[in-house]
């Protein structure tokens, strides 16, 4: 049976160490952080795969969720590891990260997309040969000018800080819709342009 041989791996990018905590570019560590305590699972050190892991069934379904412990532009690496040891199937892929593109509070998810020049995107695509797997996209603001790389290793604003727990809920809502009724029903609910913004 195709459930207990492949679970779903649920990844959440982001940098390691207490100096990136609660920057831009870590809001995908914070979503599976939230997924895993919604749900709890505990996260564990596996240097074998050069991530933190926590495993554990979700109703029916075995799920594996993951934050890569290398830096972002490695993240395919601490992926493939786990991709190819538990043989997860494409379709049981779903990647969150952040997206300079698209306005804070609100998520889009997406499948057969490009990396949008998200290093740790690139890399998974890279390591697994393919772009045929669900992302979460977390908008993170527009950068109206500076540099790129300031911006998403910077922290939210005061104001930011506080929206951020209601997009971790949907991001939250948006993983679990997603592994209980597949991507199409994940679109349709989470990218409608309907989520909060700062100044609502």
């Amino acid at each position: 049976m195709i459930e207990e041989e492949s679970p779903y791996l649920i990844v959440g990018l982001g940098n390691p160490g207490k100096s990136y905590e609660k920057t831009r570019h870590n809001i995908g560590f914070e979503a599976v952080i939230e997924f895993a305590r919604k749900h709890g699972l505990e996260f564990k050190k596996q240097l074998k795969f050069k991530s933190s892991l926590a495993e554990g069934r979700i109703g029916a379904k075995r799920v594996l969720l993951q934050m890569p412990l290398t830096y972002m532009n490695l993240s395919g690496e601490a992926v493939a590891l786990a991709f190819r040891f538990w043989k997860i199937d494409l379709q049981r892929l779903l990647v969150i990260a952040d997206d300079v593109a698209i306005p804070l509070g609100q998520l889009r998810f997406k499948i057969n997309s490009g990396s949008g020049g998200h290093n740790g995107l690139k890399s998974i695509e890279e390591h697994l040969q393919s772009n045929s797997y669900a992302r979460l996209k977390i908008g993170v603001g527009d950068r109206q000018q500076g540099d790129l790389s300031s911006y998403v290793l910077g922290r939210f604003s005061p104001d930011e800080e506080k929206i951020v727990p209601t997009v971790l809920e949907r991001a939250v809502l948006g993983t679990e819709i997603w592994l209980n009724n597949g991507i199409t029903s994940a679109m349709n609910e989470i990218n409608r342009p309907s989520n909060p913004s700062i100044g609502e």
